[in-house]
């Protein structure tokens, strides 16, 4: 099947990537010619494990090309997906559906003929029949059919969400556009992957719901792990023992510094406005952006109290990005948490594996090759994000380097016996009393 994709952002280049895999022949449409460019050349604008190597094999099968014509890109597709950016407008928080909406547009003057527009973005709840009014309304004679697919891709994960989902979820009105999607999908269906068909309208909201969801676990457990500090408990035997009941499961149960990223902030607080706006609030959902918002800037106060003050101390930092295995900086804790450091009169000095180019436009810090040289002469090291490479620290060299042995582990990554037994003055997320510190035996 022809398929055009407009937006080479994260969830439309993996998209089509992975559609291409599926065998379709898959078209990339971006305004941006130097991204064109750039993609055509083999450089991929974004860090995802594996998203290199599946762009590069379909492009050399011809199953995958990209264009900055969108009217080329949709004569004679039989699918159009709209997977551009929706982000939050400033001040209200409400989506930005102006890309959306221009790329509907632009979708009306060049269909030729039967096609599916499918909304990939993720859009608030009626932005589906909106797009179809724009089209409706500039051709009324073309052939078409809506439908809405919303993404559930984690960065870092996204190849394989996409290849192997736990479900699929499609909101449209039609047997036509049914059977089109039940093509584009039919690995899947023969692999007995979950296919929810549903109205336009739920499938939009299946997505808020599901990351508004999402949240709310990262924010409870982050409210146990507080509580644990003071009462003794350890959140992570917490998480454990209630993820065992298959009614909560494990996963997002891991406490840190709050959620952070493109989609759990913008989602939240566009499903806020959607429900303030329908006359039915989600004060949950309210009470979880309030608490994580207000979790960023407690971790920069329980680092400063680790420290005993940063006023005129290195502080070395290890992890910048929201998560591992992502360059994605938006939304990630570090945003708030370093420049309350600085404010305090801190040097902070960092190290991220991949997000170092995203972090030099957005942070005032000095920025390091490796971990080592970030820890070398600092008066403690801070652990923001948990990639891989952090976990198997040298520790009896992390100590020589450091001016003081303190470890702050924002995301619990070390045992706390291990680092008192390594001379370590060690503090972690709720596990233990106070700061939930374990201090070294000397």
């Amino acid at each position: 099947m022809r398929i055009a994709m407009i937006g080479t952002g994260y969830v439309g280049l993996v998209s089509a990537a992975c559609l291409s895999e599926f065998g379709h022949d898959v078209v990339c449409v971006d305004k941006d010619g130097g991204k064109i460019a750039e993609l055509d050349a083999g450089r991929i604008p974004i860090f995802e494990p594996g998203l290199e190597e599946i762009v590069a094999a379909n492009v050399k099968a011809r199953r995958l090309s990209f264009t900055a014509k969108l009217p080329e890109a949709v004569a004679g597709a039989k699918a159009v997906f709209i997977a551009v950016g929706t982000p939050s407008r400033r001040g209200d928080g409400h989506a930005d559906l102006s890309f959306v909406f221009a790329a509907a547009e632009e979708i009306a003057r060049a269909l030729d003929s039967y096609a599916v527009v499918i909304t990939k973005s993720t859009v608030p709840v009626g932005t589906s029949r909106k797009v179809e009014e724009i089209i409706r309304r500039l051709r009324p004679e073309a052939e078409f059919d809506m439908a809405s697919n919303p993404e559930f891709l984690r960065e870092g994960s996204a190849i394989e969400d996409f290849l192997r989902p736990d479900r699929v979820v499609v909101g449209c009105d039609t047997e036509r556009a049914r059977t089109v999607v039940k093509e584009i999908y039919r690995p899947l269906f023969l692999n007995e992957t979950p296919i929810l068909f549903t109205a336009r309208e739920t499938a939009e909201l299946i997505k808020y719901a599901a990351n508004a969801f999402l949240a709310t676990k990262i924010t409870f457990i982050n409210e146990i792990a507080d509580l644990c500090e003071r009462l003794g408990g350890d959140v992570q035997d917490v998480a454990r023992g209630i993820g065992l009941d298959g009614r909560i499961g494990a996963k997002f149960l891991h406490a840190g510094p709050g959620y952070g990223g493109s989609c759990f902030p913008k989602d939240t607080v566009a499903l806020l406005r959607t429900s303030q706006e329908a006359g039915a609030p989600a004060r949950i959902v309210e009470t979880v952006v309030a608490v994580n918002e207000a979790r960023k800037a407690e971790m920069a106060r329980k680092i400063m109290h680790a420290f005993g003050g940063v006023a005129g101390k290195t502080v070395a930092v290890l992890g910048l990005t929201f998560k591992p295995n992502t360059d994605d900086m938006r939304e990630a804790p570090s945003l708030v948490i370093l420049p309350m450091l600085k404010a305090e009169g801190a040097r902070v000095r960092a190290y991220d594996p991949e997000g170092a180019r995203e972090a030099a436009k957005l942070l005032d810090v000095e920025l390091c090759t490796d971990a080592y040289e970030a820890i070398s002469g600092a008066d403690g090291v801070v652990i923001l994000t948990e990639w891989n490479e952090f976990r198997a620290l040298d520790l009896a060299r992390v100590k020589a380097l450091l001016r003081t042995p303190l470890m702050v582990d924002l995301r619990n990554i070390y045992r706390p016996q291990q680092m008192a037994e390594a001379g370590f003055t060690y503090v972690s997320v709720g596990r233990g009393p106070g700061t939930g510190a374990a201090r070294s035996p000397a």
